[in-house]
């Protein structure tokens, strides 16, 4: 082999190594995002699943206080959240740290609920506008061009669709493989 075919495999390698390299960050990049809105999201769950405790005693699921849940929201949680880990190490003999988090979670979600109306409002909003049955992410889209500071998760409206489902606001209907919804009508179900 000449010098110079194996400058030219020297070069080839570098530049094919070189792109690898380029399209390993760009993935690692696209995984780390992803990361990050999995943790906001499981943050998220937290709450509500520490709130529905916190509620648990209550008769009706109607009681439940409802939240935002937008990004903002989020991230203001995951401040709140590693300022309750905090607590909890600093409650002398661990008494109630989940009732101290769950009420400044509350709290936190008082204070922005007064700036922002609820997502779940919104979304009763834009059902109350159509005739028909809305899907879940049209209705998100609609919400997204509406409102461009509101940028909530597709999970996270579904899951505003399906509380508000819970709460006899909204009916859920099934077609193949689609779910559609519609706010529920004054005179009752359909």
């Amino acid at each position: 082999m000449s010098s110079r075919s194996a400058a030219k495999l020297r070069s080839r390698y570098v530049e094919q190594v070189a792109s690898e390299l380029t399209e390993n960050r760009r993935r690692q990049e696209e995984l780390a995002k992803k990361i990050e809105l999995l943790k906001q999201e499981e943050t998220l769950l937290t709450d509500i699943l520490t709130l529905a405790e916190r509620y648990e005693g209550f008769a009706g699921a109607s009681r439940l206080p409802e939240q935002t849940q937008d990004e903002p929201v989020v991230a203001q949680a995951q401040r709140r959240g590693s300022a309750g880990a905090t607590a909890r190490r600093s409650t002398p003999g661990g008494a109630a740290p989940e009732k101290a988090d769950a009420q400044a979670a509350a709290q936190g979600r008082a204070q922005d609920s007064s700036r922002q109306p609820l997502l779940g409002d919104l979304l009763l909003e834009l059902l109350t506008g159509h005739d028909e049955p809305r899907p879940a992410k049209e209705l998100r889209d609609e919400l997204l061009a509406q409102h461009p500071g509101r940028n909530p998760t597709p999970q996270v409206v579904r899951n505003t669709l399906e509380s508000l489902v819970a709460k006899g606001r909204v009916e859920r209907h099934k077609q193949q493989r689609s779910v559609l919804y519609t706010p529920v009508t004054s005179g009752g179900t359909d």
